[in-house]
C-alpha cells in the first residue's frame, strides 16, 4: 500500500491540500471543507473545478462541493421550520454560511486501503451570526475506488433544531447537450423556473436549456451517463430523500463573473439535498449524517 502524498497548496487566498492516493487525486480547500477537484488517474476529472473559480477569503467558491449548511437556497424559500432557526435582521446569503468559513482539518490518516480525511467546525465560541443553536459539524472524505463524502450535524443544545442543506456537487461532463441523468423517471419534481409547480418526470432527463429541479423521493442511486467520455458515473446518497438538478445554460452562465460563458457545456450539478418537506429535526443530542458515493464505470 503506497504511502498518500498530501501537498499543502495555496490558491490565491485560500488554504488547500491536493491528496494523492492510489490512483485518486483530490484537491480540497480549508475554507468550507470544499472538495474543489477528484478524478482518478488517466481519466478525465469527476469533480469540476471551474477555470474561473474565484478563490478570496469569505467568498463562496463556485465549483467542486461546496457545503450548503443550515439552509439551502433562496433562505425565504426554505421550510418554517428552518427560517425560525435565523436570528438576525439583515438578508441571509443563499445557501448558508459555512460554505465561506475555515474548518480545522481534524486529520488524514490510511484505513486499510482507504485514505480518510476529516474536517471539523465546532459550535463556535460566541456561535454562528445570526443562528444561536450548538450543532458541531463533521465533513468526513474517504478515498478508495471511490469519492466518499459524509457530512453529520450533531445537536449538543436543549433544543430541536431544524436544518435543510446540499452537498451541492459540480460533475464534469463532456457537453452537457449530450449526456443523461438516468434514475429519475417517474419521479415528481419541483420546477423551480416554472413557479414552483410540481411535475412529473418522464423517462431519463436530457438538457437543452436552463434547469434548476428539486427531485422528490429520489431513489439512492443516479447516474450520468457521459457517451462522448464513455463512462457511466454513479452517485449513492445516504441521508437524503432530495436531489437537486441544475445548470445555469447560456444566459445564467454568462451572468456569473465567476464563470466563462461556456462553463456550463462543462458541468452538471447533482446536489443530495435534505430541503422541502425532506429537512433535518434534530433533537437534543441526536446526529444526522447526509452523504454520498460517487464512481464511474465504462459504458
Amino acid at each position: 500500500m503506497s504511502t498518500p502524498n498530501v501537498e499543502a497548496v495555496k490558491l490565491d487566498e485560500l488554504n488547500c491540500w491536493r491528496i494523492r492516493h492510489g490512483q485518486a487525486e483530490l484537491l480540497v480547500a480549508q475554507q468550507g471543507a470544499h472538495i474543489l477537484s477528484y478524478q482518478l488517474a488517466g481519466q478525465p476529472p469527476l469533480i469540476w473545478l471551474n477555470d474561473e473559480a474565484v478563490f478570496k477569503a469569505g467568498k463562496s467558491i463556485r465549483a467542486g462541493v461546496p457545503v450548503c449548511w443550515p439552509w439551502f437556497g433562496v433562505f425565504e424559500r426554505n421550510p418554517q421550520s428552518v427560517k425560525a432557526m435565523r436570528i438576525a435582521d439583515d438578508t441571509p446569503s443563499a445557501h448558508g454560511f459555512v460554505r465561506a468559513m475555515d474548518w480545522q482539518l481534524g486529520g488524514i490518516e490510511a484505513e486499510g486501503e482507504s485514505l480518510k480525511i476529516e474536517f471539523l467546525l465546532p459550535y463556535p465560541e460566541g456561535g454562528f451570526p445570526g443562528w444561536p443553536h450548538q450543532v458541531d459539524l463533521k465533513l468526513s472524505i474517504r478515498l478508495d475506488e471511490q469519492l466518499h463524502i459524509d457530512l453529520t450535524s450533531h445537536n449538543r443544545g436543549a433544543e430541536t433544531v431544524s436544518i435543510s442543506q446540499a452537498l451541492h456537487t459540480y460533475f464534469a461532463v463532456s457537453d452537457v447537450r449530450n449526456v443523461h441523468v438516468e434514475g429519475v423517471d417517474g419521479l415528481n419534481y419541483i420546477e423551480t423556473l416554472d413557479d414552483w409547480k410540481t411535475k412529473t418526470q418522464h423517462g431519463d432527463l436530457r438538457f437543452s436549456s436552463e434547469t434548476d429541479r428539486i427531485y422528490l423521493d429520489a431513489p439512492s442511486q443516479l447516474s450520468i451517463v457521459d457517451p462522448a467520455w464513455e463512462r457511466r458515473v454513479q452517485l449513492t446518497a445516504r441521508g437524503s430523500r432530495t436531489a437537486v438538478i441544475w445548470n445555469p445554460w447560456i444566459d445564467r452562465a454568462a451572468a456569473f463573473s465567476d464563470m466563462a460563458n461556456d462553463g456550463w457545456q462543462r458541468m452538471l450539478c447533482i446536489e443530495t439535498a435534505n430541503v422541502m418537506d425532506d429537512v433535518v429535526h434534530l433533537a437534543a443530542d441526536a446526529s444526522h449524517t447526509m452523504g454520498v458515493s460517487i464512481g464511474s464505470k465504462p459504458l
